[in-house]
């Protein structure tokens, strides 16, 4: 699409009605079994995540276990959704989930500023792709979008989609870089329009993350691009979601915007290592009656 065509998809966004509206959400109230049941949902929807220079082989693997088994003292939890690693680590992700529904993400795309060549992006993807990733997770250029070349960014994030064959892309706009609620819903009609599987808030690198009016935001364009395209896109927010809370609220937020259809972790994630602690902590609470402190979780 032209630079002229993708600009004339900006549309304006209330922010007092948007923040009205998440208002709204985060009075909901869950309780006893709908709230097990919400729990386990959100639990099943977390992205494992490390993305740090010290990661190494053990930590990976410790997390892959962690991801199948989350805490071993209560029965019938389900594994996480996927485990997201460096492009170096996806081979070693892949062996270890062997047998397992859990997906492996890998970051791309000169991760997490995507200050770098097309030819290096495209050569990241392949990496991660060729070594058994299931799904990519590709930043967009921030500093290209701010400065008006939406071709530019719209060019990329498509041939990032064909460069990743059957794996799922997930495109990171860096919502707390796009500074306003409008470029927020802009970006995500372009990433969408190129091909997008998911849009995903953020990289956890930048703060403020996954706002739930950023969210609330990104997930009436996925709502307005499945109404347009009959094509469902998936979600991620992505960092500032450590509490069980807040996370039941984002569902709520999907299933009164989008519907039952995407209350699954084909469609819904987290991308929040830390959360899954605190749900484990809230599951033992309805289970046992008390909480048991965080040092009898695994951090990864």
């Amino acid at each position: 699409m032209t630079n002229n065509q993708l600009k004339a998809l900006r549309r304006p966004i209330d922010q007092v009605g948007v923040e009205e509206r998440v208002a709204r959400f985060q009075t909901r109230s869950i309780k006893s079994e709908a709230k097990i049941q919400g729990l386990k949902m959100v639990l099943n929807m977390i992205d494992l995540t490390t993305l740090e220079g010290k990661d190494t082989e053990g930590k990976v693997r410790q997390m892959c276990y962690k991801a199948m088994h989350p805490h071993d003292a209560l029965p019938d939890l389900p594994s996480v959704a996927a485990v997201c690693v460096y492009p170096t680590y996806v081979a070693i992700a892949k062996d270890a989930l062997k047998g397992s529904d859990v997906k492996v993400a890998s970051v791309a795309t000169a991760f997490p500023s995507g200050n770098s060549s097309r030819k290096i992006k495209l050569a990241d993807t392949k990496i991660a792709v060729d070594a058994g990733a299931d799904e990519v997770d590709m930043v967009i250029s921030r500093g290209e979008y701010l400065s008006g070349n939406y071709s530019f960014v719209f060019d990329e994030i498509a041939a990032i989609k064909e460069a990743c064959g059957k794996a799922r892309l997930k495109v990171i706009l860096e919502t707390g870089e796009l500074s306003t609620l409008d470029n927020v819903r802009h970006a995500s009609d372009i990433a969408m329009l190129a091909g997008a599987d998911f849009i995903k808030t953020s990289t956890g690198k930048i703060s403020p993350a996954a706002t739930m009016p950023v969210t609330l935001v990104m997930l009436e364009a996925i709502r307005d691009f499945y109404y347009e395209t009959g094509k469902m896109v998936g979600m991620k927010p992505a960092g500032g979601i450590s509490k069980s809370k807040l996370a039941l609220h984002n569902l709520v937020m999907v299933k009164e915007t989008l519907g039952d259809a995407w209350l699954s972790n084909e469609w819904f994630r987290f991308g929040a290592s830390s959360l899954a602690n605190d749900v484990l902590m809230q599951l033992a609470k309805q289970a046992e009656g008390r909480y048991q402190g965080l040092d009898y979780f695994s951090k990864d």
